[in-house]
């Protein structure tokens, strides 16, 4: 029992390190050993968890997919309204984005190595879902279709990962405030009918 937490522990501390390594030098850029240096480990303690950099990558974005289903199913309640819930949906991105080094590692890998399961399904379909109830609820006005929607709000949180990787690669002890959430408010308030925080009409 005390080996087996002290694995998790470890693998635990790989995987941070690991994620820290890849978000800011990608993948071509992090090698196994930069790993057990930022790690704390020796590389021996690397290769035993994980044999090679690209099982290390993927087992990085898997947490980093982990931790977006997590996120987002907490904020499913159903006493929120479309409108309200795709709020909290798209700023807890763009928190995750700034305060989770394995999501932003997952995001640069895949930007570097697009896969068959984009990260972004692990969150569009809600979104989409939410926007075509609000549409059909006459929460949204007839010019801001659902699709239409959903891809703005995919380029806003992607250059959210931009502006943040940009940023504290400039300035690493830049504390930034999310840069989504001004934006967000003027694009909810001139597609909505109604007020984002309660429902009722505008």
């Amino acid at each position: 029992m005390v080996k087996q937490k002290r694995a998790a522990r470890t693998r635990h501390t790989l995987l941070q390190a690991a994620a820290t390594q890849f978000s800011y030098n990608g993948y071509t850029g992090t090698s196994l050993t930069k790993i057990s240096k930022t790690a704390g480990l020796s590389l021996g303690a690397v290769t035993f968890h994980f044999p090679t950099k690209a099982a290390l990558a993927e087992a990085v974005q898997n947490e980093g997919h982990t931790h977006i289903k997590t996120a987002l199913q907490q904020l499913e309640t159903p006493t929120k309204t479309p409108i309200q819930h795709l709020t909290e949906l798209t700023l807890e991105l763009a928190r995750l984005i700034k305060q989770e080094h394995t999501v932003r590692a997952l995001l640069r890998l895949q930007r570097e190595h697009p896969t068959n399961t984009p990260w972004t399904q692990t969150w569009q379909p809600t979104a989409n879902k939410l926007l075509h109830h609000a549409y059909n609820n006459g929460d949204l006005h007839p010019y801001a279709h659902p699709d239409t929607m959903t891809s703005l709000i995919t380029h806003l949180i992607t250059a959210t990962e931009t502006l943040h990787h940009t940023t504290t690669t400039t300035n690493p002890h830049k504390n930034t405030t999310n840069p989504l959430t001004p934006i967000w408010q003027l694009l909810i308030t001139a597609t909505t009918t109604t007020n984002p925080t309660d429902g009722t009409t505008a």
